[in-house]
């Protein structure tokens, strides 16, 4: 069994995290929270959502947090894009790559985007169209592929079918979400080995929430799989306002200390990473997901 020697992590705190927070997080604390992370050796941070307040009023500073965080040359800095008006938007902001979502289970985009799955895919066509005549990177999004909490189990092929779309209309990634977290490594498995005979693996993303602690087991399952791109956020922060019952994302943390016991490059300082999850921890006034501090750290001098 060969795992990759290498993995992409693909930061989601300050987006995905942060949107299912109820109390307003000030922007000087998202762009704070970035500028952290921008540190710590990450080569991909989800930063904001250009998205109506009405909808998701967690986000409803986007263009700020967008235009004063220091951008690095080697850092991208995805936004969440679901409309035309987001489109034009981020396209004044100098947004280089946007990411577009729907869903394996046509009961969850019904509550989550109000319009059925195909539906879904003509509603962002116009935006990967206007996105792709600016020469903008777009990365798209799968929820409920391995379990939906309206449907409850979701048909591999069905997920296979709506990743195929989306490569066919111009992501150069696709990120699969376990949004529920019910996952376990022999349904990712299934789910992957479905996909994968529609795409190639390597345009593939893992995006596995923490429900059950099943994200770094199905992780590794992924990996087996030659899966080298995950989603993850810092101190497990996150969850979904439109799935009950859902955990926060894998922490990022977490992440980084498996793949570095398994001896795979991530390019992530691990120590500084920790410190970034006590930072907004400490903020949000609750205890980090994280299994993994700087005292386990400095005992197993890993």
């Amino acid at each position: 069994m060969k795992l990759p020697g290498k993995v992409k992590i693909v930061e989601v705190g300050p987006r995905d995290g942060l949107q299912n927070e109820a109390e307003f997080v000030p922007t000087k604390v998202k762009i704070e929270l970035i500028e952290r992370l921008n540190a710590t050796g990450l080569s991909v941070i989800e930063a904001t959502s250009f998205v109506s307040p009405k909808w998701v009023p967690q986000m409803a500073d986007h263009v700020e947090v967008f235009q004063k965080i220091n951008k690095l040359a080697d850092i991208s800095y995805p936004v969440l894009v679901p409309n035309m008006q987001g489109l034009e938007e981020a396209l004044q902001c100098n947004v280089k790559e946007i990411a577009v979502f729907t869903a394996a289970s046509e009961t969850f985009t019904q509550r989550n985007i109000n319009c059925s799955i195909a539906e879904s895919f003509d509603r962002f066509k116009p935006v990967m169209d206007a996105a792709k005549e600016a020469h903008l990177k777009i990365r798209g999004y799968v929820s409920c592929v391995l379990g939906c909490p309206y449907e409850g189990e979701i048909n591999p092929q069905k997920v296979a079918e709506v990743a195929e779309r989306l490569y066919e209309a111009g992501c150069y990634e696709i990120s699969l979400g376990d949004t529920i977290g019910v996952g376990t490594p022999l349904t990712t498995q299934t789910m992957l080995e479905a996909v994968t005979q529609k795409i190639p693996t390597h345009v593939l993303a893992g995006h596995f929430h923490d429900t059950y602690g099943q994200a770094l087991v199905n992780i590794y399952a992924a990996l087996t799989m030659g899966i080298h791109t995950f989603d993850s956020s810092v101190s497990g922060l996150g969850g979904c306002p439109y799935a009950p019952g859902a955990a926060g994302n894998v922490a990022t943390e977490d992440l980084v200390y498996m793949l570095n016991g398994l001896r795979i490059h991530t390019g992530v300082d691990l120590p500084k990473l920790i410190e970034v999850g006590d930072f907004i921890s400490k903020y949000l006034g609750k205890p980090s997901r994280s299994r993994v501090n700087l005292a386990i750290l400095a005992k197993k001098k890993i």
